[in-house]
């Protein structure tokens, strides 16, 4: 049995649920293999149903493992015809993954049927990576380091962020990526203070910050960086936030072991940022985890819970945002290994290595 094996089967004892509704399709990617865009996966006690209509009839049988495949017209009706056919009392859902609209029809059509909303329960499904996950993640990130090395060269003062996540986003494509990630952030001057700054028709500048945070999906799985650049000779203020939040994700990563707060993990980097003077510019968490999906568990913040495990796979990314001003962030992704941790992206983060002056 294997370890979500294992955690599903602990989900429906503690629960008292005879069968969980799968909705989300990174779960259901992960728990049947199907890698299209529409169905269900049904799981009892004793046998695994994925659900989907024609369109996903040829691609279900040739992908799906370790379950059946039944045919509907309707996803609703279909679901509830089957469900209804099982005679089932309690079923858990997605709470998170479901809409609203879609619970309330199936919930309509079976009546005496109770709607367990699982979200936590399941959370921690995917948190932990096999090998051939670890492999698929090392290619995404591999794509992602070569592509935004052939895209360097843009930026540099005068070009429009736009033009550069473009180019960047299509080098990471014909490096051999499925798709981006996200959209692309690049954001220089006064707008790397946005943690989130999509690229936008400004021009870079002499002698700004520019972060750039960028990934791609290859066979399913992510990657996701972020290096802060600077477009000059820095003056003392980039070079002192630089190398301050440099250190924070330094001390955040020397905290990663098994059985370490994902609390303490973030409270590491929060408190180098704190004592530098900078602690009320860094507003989000530390990191997230990366798999099939951009953003999964673990959440290494002040609001995340649990302890690390060996095979979780998460960002450490501390960063800096002074409004009027600019910002810093730097992004790596980390292996949790049985002692410490392995750094998986490669592109350095030392100053001297992110200085453009070309």
């Amino acid at each position: 049995m294997t370890l979500a094996e294992q955690r599903l089967e602990a989900v429906r004892r503690r629960t008292n649920v005879e069968a969980i509704l799968f909705w989300s399709l990174e779960n259901i990617r992960y728990l049947c293999g199907f890698s299209g865009s529409d169905g269900v996966l049904i799981i009892t006690g004793h046998e695994r149903v994925f659900m989907s209509d024609s369109r996903y009839e040829e691609q279900a049988r040739g992908e799906v493992r370790d379950a059946s495949f039944k045919k509907y017209r309707q996803k609703i009706e279909g679901v509830a015809r089957f469900l209804q056919s099982l005679r089932l009392k309690r079923v858990g859902f997605e709470s998170a993954a479901m809409p609203y609209e879609s619970y309330q029809k199936l919930k309509g059509r079976l009546p005496r049927a109770s709607f367990i909303p699982l979200s936590r329960e399941i959370a921690d499904l995917r948190s932990r990576k096999n090998l051939e996950e670890l492999e698929k993640i090392r290619r995404a990130i591999h794509v992602a380091s070569k592509g935004f090395l052939d895209a360097s060269p843009r930026f540099r003062p005068g070009v429009k962020e736009r033009v550069a996540a473009e180019f960047l986003e299509c080098r990471m494509r014909r490096r051999g990526g499925d798709k981006t990630a996200f959209d692309t952030i690049v954001a220089s001057g006064p707008r790397a203070a946005l943690p989130h700054g999509a690229a936008s028709e400004k021009r870079m500048g002499q002698k700004e910050t520019v972060v750039v945070d960028f990934g791609v999906r290859v066979q399913g799985y992510h990657s996701d960086e972020t290096q802060t650049l600077i477009l000059g000779k820095p003056d003392a203020a980039q070079r002192r936030i630089y190398e301050t939040v440099r250190r924070a994700q330094e001390k955040a990563m020397k905290t990663i072991r098994p059985g370490v707060s994902v609390r303490r993990i973030d409270a590491a980097a929060r408190e180098v940022i704190a004592r530098a003077g900078y602690g009320k510019f860094f507003g989000h968490g530390t990191g997230h985890g990366v798999g099939l999906a951009v953003h999964e568990e673990p959440l290494i913040s002040p609001r995340g819970r649990g302890v690390v495990e060996e095979g979780m796979i998460f960002t450490v990314e501390p960063g800096i945002y002074i409004p009027g001003w600019g910002g810093v962030r730097l992004e790596d992704m980390v292996l949790v290994t049985p002692h410490g941790s392995e750094v998986l992206t490669v592109l350095s983060k030392e100053l001297k290595e992110n200085v453009y002056t070309g």
